[in-house]
């Protein structure tokens, strides 16, 4: 049975808003935090659950929800709206252990997708969604992106983040260095002295890294230099550019992994 929680200043409440709006906080409590029935529910396949909160109507429309492994507390909609941070909330939150990843995990082979800089929430969940849907093997995060675990990122990405290992690397060129020196070839989407995407073809025996920058910058000269080839997108005349996270979407399909 679940526990009741009535008061907006429990200090249970103040925590769990404080992973919602601190990056800084979910790294130190090796937590994160999640809104959503769906939404927690798809995370909870991937991610140790620890705390799930929710209204009465929403267990009535998502029984599931009882089911579900960690703490359980049942709220009223004050208290949702805190959580929420706005009026009208979904009514169920979760905190979510952060799962743990590292350069040295990736092995030749794999299929990796790394942003640099990429500053936009929203982008990074869809780039980690993309990746994950084209079967890649993880997603590297420089220094300078948003964090992946915050909870637009995670909205974003449909509970991906749960499924693909994220790993939040410092420099990009570094983690490229030591992606090469295993023997997997780097991509990076670039327009100097690029090649036609349908021009970089595998197979890639050593594994493959696709590597997409800033929104307004793009990618460093540093990380550019630590690829092996930089490819671009043929595009009609129509449109300058492509955002980061549908350009993602088209490099992923284009050097996807296994998928069904």
């Amino acid at each position: 049975m679940p526990q009741q929680i009535t008061s907006r200043d429990n200090p249970k409440i103040k925590y769990a808003c404080k992973l919602q709006q601190s990056a800084a906080f979910r790294e130190k409590e090796g937590l994160f935090f999640a809104e959503g029935p769906k939404l927690c529910l798809e995370l909870a396949k991937g991610c140790h659950n620890k705390v799930i909160y929710y209204t009465d109507a929403a267990l009535a429309a998502w029984p599931a929800l009882a089911e579900m492994e960690g703490e359980q507390y049942l709220i009223p909609l004050p208290v949702a709206e805190k959580l929420a941070g706005v009026p009208s909330p979904q009514g169920v939150f979760g905190v979510f252990a952060l799962p743990r990843a590292g350069l040295d995990d990736l092995a030749a082979g794999g299929h990796y997708l790394c942003m640099e800089a990429v500053q936009d929430p929203g982008n990074v969940g869809t780039l980690i969604r993309s990746a994950a849907a084209f079967g890649f093997d993880a997603v590297v995060c420089s220094a300078g992106c948003a964090s992946p675990f915050g909870p637009k990122a995670v909205r974003a990405s449909m509970g991906a983040v749960g499924r693909i290992p994220v790993i939040q690397a410092g420099d990009m060129s570094a983690a490229l260095a030591q992606l090469r020196r295993k023997g997997v070839y780097t991509v990076a989407a670039a327009l100097q002295r690029s090649r036609p995407l349908f021009q970089v073809t595998g197979p890639f025996p050593g594994g493959v890294a696709v590597v997409i920058g800033n929104e307004g910058q793009g990618l460093t000269e540093a990380a550019i230099d630590a690829c092996d080839v930089c490819a671009r997108i043929p595009m009609s005349d129509k449109v300058e550019s492509l955002n980061a996270a549908a350009a993602g979407a088209v490099l992923a399909w284009h050097f996807r992994g296994k998928v069904d």
